[in-house]
This record gives structure tokens, C-alpha cells and sequence, in this order.
């Protein structure tokens, strides 16, 4: 029985490592189960069905479920994003990102967006992998804001290197991405993965395996048609 006792201790103390192991994944898997939610309802058939053809030559695909925007002269805004690859009709699991900026000016007024991203071309996908983004700062990568469809869009904006289609609620107009950062979190990713891992890693090399976000890797190759 004496040596039964340490054997018994560890596996006491795994059992007590569980729910701390799966409460460490609560914020990372409510938000891919958010960023499905928001697919499925920004680019169902009903909602956006020219979106359908964008999304099933696409390089990549952000997801913001929600930024929100807030100011009283002072102002900015923020969220939290995922980032997945599509190469050859397969979507890779998430790669966590931080959205955020600030502003200085007459403004007031609360703003609460949804946001996805379509990268069209690989440079628009590997802009957006990079720990450090700044939208408007890089001129070779053009990115075009066009509201939650794409009917009314013009021919330029829907050759740009990233599409961006959002829903905002609340008192300010549209949304607007220059001056914003987006930046990796890498902690996330570690805390999502149980190792780390590199967004490269992740979304180019599909080396990210979490049961998780197979619902929406499903919901993207649905609604991309592959």
C-alpha cells in the first residue's frame, strides 16, 4: 500500500491540474465560438450571399466578433480577432490577435462592431500574420472597407488585397480601421495549442490541433463551397 501512496498523490495532483487546464481555455474558445457565430450570421446565404465567392478564393479569413469603439474627446477602440488560413479548400485553425487604437479629437459616441476580414492575396494574408500590423501605414497593401455586403461595392475595392465587411451598431458612422493595430498573442496561442506555436505555424503550416475550432473550420468550408 506505501507504494501505492506516491502514485496515487500524482495522479491527485493531475486531477487537479483539469479544470485548471480547461478553465485556462475558457476566454480563447469563447472566442472562436463567437467568431463562428459571427460567420455564420455576417456570410450565411441570406445575409450575403455574393460574399460566397470572395470567400471561396481566399487566401485567409479574419474574424473580430466584436470591436468596440468608444470616446469623449478621447477615444479608441478594440477586440480581439482570430486569423485562419485557406489553401487548397482546407481552413486552418485560429491564430489569436488583438485589435486596438486611439484617437485624439472632437468625438462622442459608443460603437459596437462586427468585423471580417478576406484576404484575397497571399501578401494580404501574410500583412495581416505579422506581430505588428498598422492599417493605412503600409501602402503596398490595399484594404477596402465595405460595410456588411458586397452588392454595392465598387470594382477596386473588391480587387484590394484585404475586403473587410463589418456591422456596427451604435452613434458613430461606419468604421474606420486607419491607425488601428493588430497584434499576435502568442500567449493565447500557447494557452489555446498547449505548446507554442507561430501564427506561421498555425495558419500556413496548419500545425494547430484543438478540437474546438472544428465548428468554424466547418462553418468556412460550408459556406466557402470547399
Amino acid at each position: 500500500m506505501r507504494r501505492l501512496v506516491p502514485y496515487l498523490l500524482l495522479a491527485g495532483f493531475a486531477l487537479l491540474l483539469l479544470p485548471a487546464a480547461a478553465h485556462a481555455q475558457t476566454d480563447q474558445q469563447a472566442l472562436v465560438d463567437r467568431a463562428t457565430l459571427t460567420v455564420q450570421d455576417m456570410l450565411s446565404d441570406k445575409a450575403n450571399p455574393d460574399a460566397r465567392s470572395l470567400l471561396r478564393t481566399a487566401k485567409g479569413a479574419m474574424v473580430c466578433p466584436r470591436v468596440f469603439k468608444a470616446g469623449f474627446i478621447l477615444g479608441g477602440q478594440g477586440g480581439s480577432c482570430v486569423l485562419v488560413g485557406h489553401n487548397n479548400g482546407v481552413w486552418s485553425a485560429p491564430a489569436f490577435y488583438g485589435l486596438g487604437s486611439g484617437s485624439v479629437g472632437l468625438q462622442i459616441g459608443v460603437q459596437d462592431s462586427q468585423i471580417i476580414f478576406v484576404m484575397r492575396t497571399e501578401k494580404g494574408l501574410r500583412a495581416l500574420m505579422d506581430s505588428q500590423f498598422k492599417f493605412g501605414a503600409d501602402a503596398g497593401v490595399a484594404v477596402a472597407t465595405i460595410g456588411a455586403g458586397i452588392s454595392g461595392a465598387t470594382t477596386a475595392a473588391l480587387q484590394a488585397d484585404i475586403v473587410a465587411f463589418s456591422v456596427s451598431r451604435g452613434l458613430y458612422a461606419g468604421i474606420s480601421l486607419d491607425g488601428s493595430i493588430l497584434s499576435s498573442r502568442s500567449e493565447w496561442n500557447t494557452i489555446y495549442y498547449g505548446h507554442s506555436l507561430s501564427p506561421q505555424q498555425i495558419v500556413l503550416e496548419n500545425r494547430g490541433d484543438n478540437p474546438g475550432a472544428a465548428p468554424l473550420k466547418e462553418m468556412l468550408a460550408r459556406l466557402a463551397g470547399g
